[in-house]
């Protein structure tokens, strides 16, 4: 049974503002296409969307708080940034599109486990819905469908898969291989690290969804399949640097700190270092926002490596200190995400993108006390520290590979490249004369059923305040009338609309200034 109608389409992935760039549209997924010739005729460079993480919950250091206004602590969380959500659709032939990154995807799992070798063999075999261009994912694609509202419990009972499973086909380990961990679910992709871990084993990327986390796994080991067609060039990054100290992805539309942070520091001090960079208007800019574990991961370069290239897995482009590792060797360091992990008893966890080799003491041999640091996971995985303590606590790491534990970890800032530079940082209430036009992101967003919209203005002017949809279009004017100067503030309240991405724009004097955009949950 198809959850919605199987057409033809353009999928907009880069949203046209009224004030903002011509719409970019990616190539159509033909459903007749089935020898999976690629269609790029509208697009002059590969597009990146990057896909919301699905966090709705903020945190502490340990467990779950209301959100934090902005001067409290843990202000500027995972949370309180919305990005892309996630839209897929049911195309009842077992596919499922991803409407954002106009990826396809194989909805069903294999009645068995494969190694990295058989993975590809599978890919080359498949002919699903008719289609002859199935392939394995690269780490950056199958990444794209993770959603950090999972959690990892102790048990399967107590765990929420890191997945959509209202999409796609899910099982937790032990289903099909009885001795297995229930959290033996790495899917395999394409992306092998330029290095070796655990003493020389050649090794790929996978994403455990039971977990949470992107590791490096030998590839002799029999992994879960998840295939995708089209869009080969997503996950493929178009770096420029600016010259005043800032990188924009054209690719993704993010804009990045070039240097980032010379030290490290636990994760409330990060969140509030970005803080502080915004009022220091760092790089001419108050919008840096601590980024989210997709938007961190986007700028990882697979192709790179301590082991490989003698360097972080980042563009050169990129400022990267060199740190000393727990066993006296030069390194590059963990960088935090404003995403937590909520793994075990307690949300005291928060995600990190390892830039150098992830380290972990290993037990060599078992239960012989002899512990030997070296790469597990290798450079570019992602795993999670605790917010907060004391590394000495840890010395030989966490987990079964003995993950090293730093807490104090490394900073990289990111803002919207589009975004406006003069957001008020001021919470929604407070009342003020400003000295300039400014529109404040609608509270609450994600909204049900309707969202305040606040926005000052500097003199007396012909204000508009208007609504459009994902494609540009108009749907609803809140204001359109002469105003005082002051501070306004409009409740919207959507009614019959699709829950989705929605953008507003003020407009003075028939000049529109500035957008934001907001998402409507139904």
């Amino acid at each position: 049974m198809k959850k919605v109608k199987r057409v033809s389409m353009l999928f907009i992935v880069f949203a046209m503002l009224p004030d903002g760039p011509a719409p970019i549209f990616a190539a159509p997924i033909d459903p007749n296409n089935r020898q999976g010739r690629e269609t790029r005729s509208t697009m002059q460079k590969p597009l990146y969307p990057i896909i919301d993480t699905g966090q709705t919950k903020c945190y502490d250091n340990g467990s779950e708080i209301p959100a934090p206004d902005f001067g409290e602590p843990f202000y500027g969380q995972d949370a309180q940034h919305t990005g892309n959500p996630p839209s897929y659709i049911d195309n009842g032939d077992g596919t499922i599109t991803d409407t954002i990154t106009g990826l396809m995807w194989q909805k069903s799992l294999p009645d068995e486990k494969y190694s990295y070798d058989e993975c590809l063999a599978y890919a080359d075999q498949c002919t699903l819905a008719g289609y002859s261009d199935w392939r394995l994912p690269t780490i950056k694609e199958l990444y794209s469908l993770i959603l950090f509202s999972g959690k990892t419990g102790l048990q399967e009972t107590t765990s929420i898969p890191y997945l959509d499973t209202d999409y796609f086909d899910f099982r937790f380990g032990g289903t099909i291989v009885p001795d297995e961990r229930f959290i033996d679910v790495q899917y395999a992709t394409t992306t092998l690290y330029k290095g070796t871990t655990m003493g020389g084993n050649e090794t790929m990327f996978g994403v455990n969804f039971v977990d949470g986390r992107i590791k490096g796994y030998p590839t002799f080991k029999k992994f879960e399949i998840k295939l995708v067609r089209g869009r080969s060039y997503y996950g493929l990054n178009d770096f420029v640097d600016t010259g005043d100290g800032t990188i924009t992805d054209q690719a993704t539309g993010l804009m990045w700190d070039k240097s980032g942070s010379r030290e490290g520091m636990d994760w409330q001090i990060a969140l509030q270092w970005v803080v502080e960079k915004n009022q220091e208007n760092y790089l001419g800019y108050n919008d840096w926002r601590l980024p989210n574990a997709k938007e961190l991961q986007s700028i990882v370069d697979y192709d790179r490596s301590p082991e490989y290239s003698n360097s972080a897995a980042i563009s050169p482009l990129f400022d990267v200190p060199v740190i000393t590792d727990e066993d006296g060797d030069e390194d590059y360091p963990f960088y935090w995400t404003s995403t937590t992990h909520d793994d075990g008893l307690y949300p005291d966890k928060a995600v990190y993108l390892s830039f150098g080799r992830a380290l972990g003491f290993m037990e060599m041999p078992p239960n012989s006390n002899n512990y030997v640091l070296q790469d597990v996971h290798g450079a570019g995985a992602q795993r999670s520290d605790p917010k907060s303590g004391n590394p000495d606590n840890y010395p030989y790491g966490h987990g079964p590979q003995g993950d090293v534990i730093r807490i104090f970890n490394f900073v990289r800032l990111v803002r919207d490249a589009n975004s406006p530079t003069f957001i008020d940082q001021e919470p929604v209430g407070t009342t003020h004369l400003p000295g300039q036009f400014v529109l404040e992101q609608n509270y609450p967003n994600p909204f049900n059923p309707s969202t305040r919209i606040s926005f000052d203005s500097a003199r007396e002017g012909l204000i508009s305040l208007k609504i459009f949809n994902a494609v540009g279009q108009q749907i609803d004017s809140l204001v359109d009338r002469t105003l005082p100067a002051g501070r306004h503030e409009i409740t919207w309240h959507p009614d019959r609309l699709p829950g989705g991405v929605y953008f507003y724009a003020l407009t003075v004097d028939n000049i529109t200034l500035h957008s934001r955009k907001m998402i409507y949950l139904r």
